[in-house]
C-alpha cells in the first residue's frame, strides 16, 4: 500500500485523488507482492503521476485512451530527462524509466493490454519457419540442444545481412566458406564443430524443403575431432581461494555468488544443476544435498559440508529475496526470477576476471574442472571421481590423468602397474 512507502498522509491522499489514483494504488500493491524496493516504487509512482497529468492534458477521457498516449509521453520524457545521456545504454535506461511503470500499470487495469514485450525472435523465422519445429518434433532434440542451434544460426543470419544476402536461394559455397573462416578465428575446435554441425543440418533441411536448389551442406567441412585431445581448464587452488576471498559478502549479490562458487568448486556441479536447484534439495536435518537430475539422467546425494551449508544459510537469511519461488538461486532484481545456467556461468567468469585469473573460456566449468583436478591430486580413484561429479563415461574422468603429474612421474621411474 502507499502508506508503506510515503510517510506523509497528504502525499498518499494526493496520489489517490488523481484520475489514475486507484490504478496507481493497485500497481503499488502489485510491486509490494514482488518485494520491490521502496526507492523503486517511489520512482515509478513519480513517473505515473506525471503520466496522469500528461494524459489529461492531451485529452484522454477514459482508461482505454491511455495506450495511445504512451509513445508520445515517452518521447516528451526523453526530451526532458535524456539530455545527460552520452551512450545508447544511457538512453535505454531513461526510456525504460518512462515506459516500464506505465505499461506495467496498464497491464493490471486494462484487459488485453500487452504493451512492449521483449521477445527474441528465432533466426530465419520468415524464410524457414518450419526448421525449429523440425528439430523438436522430427529429430526429437532437447530444448537445450536447440538453444545451440539458435545461437549458431543467429550469428549466420547476421553475417548474411551484413554481406547483403537477403534471400536464402542466393546462398553459395563461397559465402559459407567465408563465414566459417571468420568464425574459426573466434571459436575453439569444439565450438567450430557445433557451428559446422548446425550449418549442415540447416542446409540439408533447406534443400529438402526446396528453399535452396542445391544441397550446400557438402560445402561445410567436417572438422576432425580426437578423443582426449584437450586439457582440463582447471586453475590452481590458490586462485580459487583468491576468487573466494575477493567476494564482498556484505551485499546480497556477494552472499549469493559466494554460496554458488562454493557449490561449484566443492562438488563439481554443472551450471544447469545449480540453476535448477530447489530449496527442497537441501536436507538440513540429515546435512545432505540432493542433485535430482544430472546430465546422465541419474541423481546424486552429497553430504552437505559445514562451509557450504553456512554460506547457503547466510544467503537465505540475508541475501535471497523473500519470494514464493522454490529455486535456490534467484536474480537480485525484481521480479526475482530463477538464475539461468548461462547467468551462473557468467557470474563465475566475472569473478575470475575480477581477480585476474586467466583461463580459456572462463565459466562455471572452470571450477568443475578444478574440483576434479583436486580429487585426482589427492589420489582418489578415477571411478570414484566420475561417480562424484556425475560423469556418464569413464573417458571423461580419464582426461584428467594427463595433468596428474605425480602419477605420471611414477610411471616414468617406477612400477607402472602400481601407479595405475
Amino acid at each position: 500500500m502507499l502508506e508503506r512507502h510515503f510517510a506523509l498522509p497528504r502525499t498518499t491522499d494526493r496520489i489517490r485523488a488523481l484520475w489514475l489514483g486507484s490504478a496507481i494504488d493497485r500497481y503499488v500493491n502489485w510491486l509490494d507482492e514482488r518485494r520491490a524496493a521502496t526507492a523503486t516504487i517511489k520512482r515509478h509512482v513519480q513517473t505515473l503521476v506525471q503520466f496522469n497529468d500528461f494524459a489529461i492534458a492531451n485529452g484522454a477521457g477514459a482508461w482505454e485512451d491511455l495506450p495511445a498516449q504512451i509513445d508520445v509521453f515517452v518521447t516528451q520524457w526523453m526530451s526532458e530527462h535524456g539530455r545527460w545521456c552520452r551512450t545508447q545504454q544511457d538512453r535505454a535506461v531513461v526510456h525504460a524509466n518512462a515506459r516500464v511503470p506505465v505499461e506495467q500499470m496498464l497491464r493490471l487495469v486494462l484487459s488485453g493490454f500487452v504493451g512492449t514485450v521483449r521477445r527474441v525472435t528465432l533466426p530465419f523465422l520468415d524464410s524457414a519457419p518450419g526448421f525449429f519445429p523440425h528439430l523438436s518434433e522430427e529429430r526429437g532434440l532437447r530444448q537445450a540442444t536447440i538453444h545451440g542451434y539458435v545461437h549458431n544460426l543467429r550469428v549466420f543470419e547476421a553475417y548474411l545481412q551484413r554481406v547483403g544476402v537477403d534471400h536464402l536461394p542466393d546462398l553459395a559455397s563461397p559465402l559459407i566458406s567465408t563465414f566459417l573462416t571468420e568464425r574459426a578465428q573466434r571459436l575453439s575446435g569444439l565450438g567450430m564443430q557445433g557451428c559446422t554441425g548446425t550449418l549442415r543440418v540447416f542446409l540439408r533441411y533447406l534443400h529438402r524443403q526446396g528453399i535452396i536448389p542445391a544441397d550446400l551442406s557438402r560445402a561445410v567441412p567436417r572438422g576432425r575431432g580426437y578423443k582426449q585431445a584437450s586439457l582440463p581448464r582447471a586453475i590452481a587452488w590458490s586462485d580459487v581461494q583468491r576468487v573466494l576471498d575477493a567476494v564482498d559478502r556484505r551485499s546480497a549479490v556477494g552472499k549469493r555468488d559466494y554460496a554458488l562458487l562454493l557449490l561449484l568448486v566443492s562438488y563439481g556441479l554443472r551450471a544447469r544443476e545449480i540453476a535448477v536447484m530447489q530449496l527442497d534439495d537441501l536436507d538440513w536435518k540429515q546435512a545432505q544435498l540432493r542433485i535430482p537430475t544430472r546430465k546422465g539422467g541419474h541423481s546424486t546425494l552429497y553430504p552437505l559440508s559445514a562451509t557450504v551449508g553456512e554460506a547457503i544459510i547466510d544467503y537465505l537469511r540475508a541475501g535471497r529475496p523473500p519470494v514464493d519461488d522454490r529455486h535456490l538461486f534467484l536474480v537480485t532484481r525484481m521480479p526475482y526470477s530463477p538464475m539461468s545456467h548461462w547467468t551462473v556461468s557468467k557470474r563465475v567468469a566475472s569473478r575470475l576476471r575480477a581477480v585476474g585469473v586467466q583461463v580459456p573460456r572462463a565459466g562455471s566449468h572452470t571450477l568443475r574442472h578444478t574440483c576434479v583436478q583436486r580429487l585426482v591430486e589427492s589420489n582418489v580413484p578415477f571411478k570414484v571421481i566420475g561417480d562424484y561429479v556425475g560423469h556418464r563415461r569413464e573417458e571423461s574422468t580419464l582426461l584428467y590423468g594427463k595433468v596428474a603429474l605425480h602419477r605420471l612421474r611414477q610411471l616414468a621411474i617406477g612400477d607402472a602397474e602400481e601407479a595405475l
